[in-house]
């Protein structure tokens, strides 16, 4: 039995999310039934970032079990064969330890968000950027930015419907940058809450349109409370970019 270690992209538009659901098609779902139907083997895919429907991935990391053997390259490519037409690829596949596990081995995950900062509609990034059709200073979001960096309860930047059994988390970085039309927000973090990152995102914008200041965002935080902080923003733009080992 080899546990294999895979990366992958994906766009999350046509999936509830990358978590098995009934309610509908899942990347989890597509990648286990690409491996069978390579293998003829019943496997759990195990994915290092739970994302959510619409939201897609650059670097996302997964594992699963399979006693056939099989060299990196036929992994990658029959999986890869089986997954057609769905919007999935894996990447890479490597042979890990045993105690590999995608999600409870991951040191960091880097997250970005992207908006296209425009009043004409996307014709090429529709349903993969957030179009902000308002001027936005890029600096004012960095320099706001950086109230919500280091170790904090993040109550008021999580769903409601957020699982985790703790709001307290360590951001290590958040950086915004322009390109041009493009403004992006990394943000890096050995975890995230539910949403965290739309909920910063939607909040950065008020900083960009100069409703808040650095204050504004700080007081947010220490608020404690959903309601203090900015609107969510939507899944199109934010990309599970990498995670770390």
């Amino acid at each position: 039995m080899t546990r294999w270690r895979i990366t992958i992209e994906y766009d999350g538009g046509p999936f509830v999310g990358w978590q098995r659901q009934e309610n509908g098609p899942s990347v989890q779902a597509a990648l286990e039934e690409a491996v069978k139907a390579f293998s003829g083997e019943e496997v759990l895919v195990e994915g290092a970032g739970r994302t959510d429907s619409g939201v897609h991935a650059l670097g996302q990391v997964a594992h699963f079990d399979l006693a056939r053997d099989a060299d990196p390259d036929t992994i990658r490519d029959a999986v890869n064969f089986h997954l057609k037409p769905r919007p999935v690829a894996v990447l890479s596949a490597e042979a890990a330890a045993q105690d590999f596990h995608a999600r409870f081995s991951a040191q960091g995950r880097d997250y970005l968000y992207r908006i296209v900062n425009r009043r004409a509609p996307l014709a090429l990034d529709a349903g993969r950027a957030w179009q902000v059709p308002v001027p936005l200073d890029a600096d004012a979001m960095h320099e706001a930015a950086q109230a919500l960096v280091g170790h904090h309860d993040f109550t008021s930047f999580r769903a409601a419907q957020c699982q985790a059994a703790s709001p307290v988390k360590t951001l290590d970085a958040l950086t915004v940058r322009r390109a041009g039309e493009e403004i992006t927000i990394a943000a890096e973090a050995r975890s995230f809450l539910h949403n965290q990152v739309r909920i910063i995102t939607g909040t950065l914008r008020l900083a960009g349109e100069g409703k808040w200041s650095k204050e504004d965002v700080a007081a947010a935080l220490a608020a404690k409370d959903r309601a203090a902080a900015g609107p969510t923003a939507p899944p199109d733009g934010l990309y599970l970019a990498a995670v770390r080992y």
